[in-house]
């Protein structure tokens, strides 16, 4: 099996999570998004972001806004919804139980694994 693989869908996975942490707190436009996954290491391409966003907009839980720029084209920038909030606290509730659940498995592996010796 292929462990870069495994890695991509695992990072594809977390992605609207990620998105939504970083529109928290802040408005962002795509290149300020993609910059901020780089930096923490969940690399990913605007052909990979931009659908990723169209569906969190049409779900409700991102809106946009456009702003004139000095240096081109208007640029998009993303925001949070209220529905996008409480969206947001599902899955901080589902990944918490997530990561008590890889815990709980690593130590009953760690366990049974002393039990072994």
């Amino acid at each position: 099996m292929n462990t870069e693989k495994s890695k991509a869908q695992m990072r594809k996975g977390i992605l609207e999570y990620c998105i939504l942490l970083l529109l928290e707190e802040n408005e962002a436009y795509v290149s300020d998004i993609i910059e901020q996954l780089k930096k923490s290491k969940l690399i990913i391409v605007e052909g990979t972001l931009y659908p990723l966003l169209t569906r969190l907009k049409n779900a409700n839980y991102l809106s946009y806004r456009w702003e004139e720029s000095r240096q081109g084209p208007p640029r998009k920038y993303y925001a949070i919804t209220d529905t996008g909030r409480g969206f947001l606290k599902e899955l901080d509730k589902s990944w918490e139980e997530l990561v008590n659940s890889i815990k709980n498995i690593k130590t009953i592996k760690t366990g049974n694994d002393e039990k072994n010796s």
